[in-house]
């Protein structure tokens, strides 16, 4: 079956995000459970970005000399340990190795995705392709919150538990189902050592660099929007947690929605780049759309305009660095998801920090940082469409 590996790589990718959604509502609570405050919760949510950040670009590199099955496995199969050890904690150092494992591992499973694709598909299909990966993200970060305070309600332990299986049965289809995709198998690539932090800088230089730049852009936007979407409910329009997981779900369905049927024939009618231009400038005039919502529905239709947009931003970018990278794809779909952690990073920080001073200012800065991202884009049309292939890799 053709799209056999597609629908594996879905499902593996939906389970991996939804036990990082499913963490999302129970993690304060064992956090209190086990004495700590504010800022350990603080601590464990930005661990796990840092690991990203740290590790992903590794796996994507040794799945291109080692081929991207194992490293898919071995990523589905560290999320299978995380979360189980999430279940068994007693200790708030436990959560955190169980946080740190987590970001360490299963961050070899989106860039090595990623590249699978890259490796398997023709480049006029590779943007619908990628927005099935970003669909199935988006699923699971839909499913996995309101799953996990369902599932709570049984034992507090219990979604972990859940999230550990799915996972161990996402490990079965890969193992047996998922074939190779890697064109030449296992190689050793020479390239000079350097640090993690050299080769980024290196790689915002390459040919492909405003991608990489764009692609954090991206990412600080969206976590912008969501690391601080709660708590400027409540203040603003005194949500109930209800209506906010209402609001969230919605977007959800909706970035879910149109990275499935609208990535894959917008960017074979007008191209990655065209999409990626109108999708920022969207994104930033949904912004501020959002800060002129009044009431639930105007919020909703506001929110959706900005999701929308942002759905179609990721796949079409991370397309448009595939095409133009024509070897190593496992390597540089890891720099990628690097810049994307960054953003996931600094994006909820800076949120938090702005939000203490004025609350409508993270969404103020948000349609900054998307103007930004739509001026760059301005300048890769201009670009040769000839591939580029990224500057020296860490060892």
């Amino acid at each position: 079956m053709h799209n056999r590996p597609v629908l594996i790589l879905f499902f593996t990718l939906v389970v991996v995000m939804l036990g990082f959604g499913i963490v999302i509502p129970i993690l304060p609570f064992y956090v209190v459970r086990f004495g700590g405050g504010g800022s350990a919760l603080g601590g464990l949510m930005a661990i796990y970005g840092v690991m990203q950040f740290l590790f992903a670009p590794l796996w994507g590199s040794i799945s291109d000399r080692h081929g991207r099955k194992p490293i898919l496995m071995l990523g589905v199969l560290g999320n299978a340990i995380a979360q189980l050890l999430y279940g068994l904690s007693t200790h708030l150092w436990m959560l955190f190795a169980a946080r740190a494992l987590a970001g360490i591992l299963s961050s070899a499973t989106l860039p090595t995705a990623m590249a699978y694709i890259g490796d398997s598909t023709e480049q006029s299909e590779r943007g619908g392709k990628m927005g099935m990966i970003g669909a199935a993200m988006g699923l699971g970060m839909v499913v996995g919150p309101g799953l996990g305070g369902w599932i709570a309600h049984l034992s507090l332990s219990a979604p972990f538990f859940l999230a550990s299986g799915l996972s161990l049965v996402a490990l079965v289809l890969v193992f047996v189902l998922l074939p190779e995709s890697h064109p030449s198998g296992p190689v050793q690539l020479a390239r000079p050592k350097r640090s993690r932090l050299g080769a980024l800088a290196s790689a915002l230089r390459s040919p492909i660099g405003l991608l990489f730049l764009i692609s954090f852009l991206i990412s600080f936007g969206l976590t912008n929007f969501e690391g601080i979407f709660g708590l400027y409910a409540q203040l603003r329009y005194d949500f109930t947690p209800a209506q906010v997981g209402t609001v969230l779900t919605f977007i959800g369905l909706i970035a879910a929605a149109t990275q499935v049927g609208l990535v894959g024939p917008t960017t074979r009618r007008w191209g990655e780049v065209v999409v990626m231009r109108a999708a920022l400038l969207g994104s930033a005039i949904g912004f501020i759309l959002m800060l002129l919502a009044q009431n639930l529905v105007q919020l909703l239709v506001t929110s959706g305009l900005f999701v929308l947009s942002n759905a179609l931003l990721n796949p079409a970018v991370a397309a448009l660095i595939s095409k133009r990278t024509p070897e190593e794809q496992g390597f540089t779909m890891g720099v990628a998801n690097s810049f994307l952690s960054l953003g996931r990073i600094a994006g909820p920080l800076w949120a938090g920090l702005v939000f203490d001073i004025r609350m409508f200012l993270p969404y103020l800065t948000g349609a900054v940082i998307m103007m930004i991202g739509f001026l760059l884009s301005l300048s890769i049309a201009a670009e040769s469409r000839q591939s580029a292939s990224l500057p020296a890799q860490p060892a």
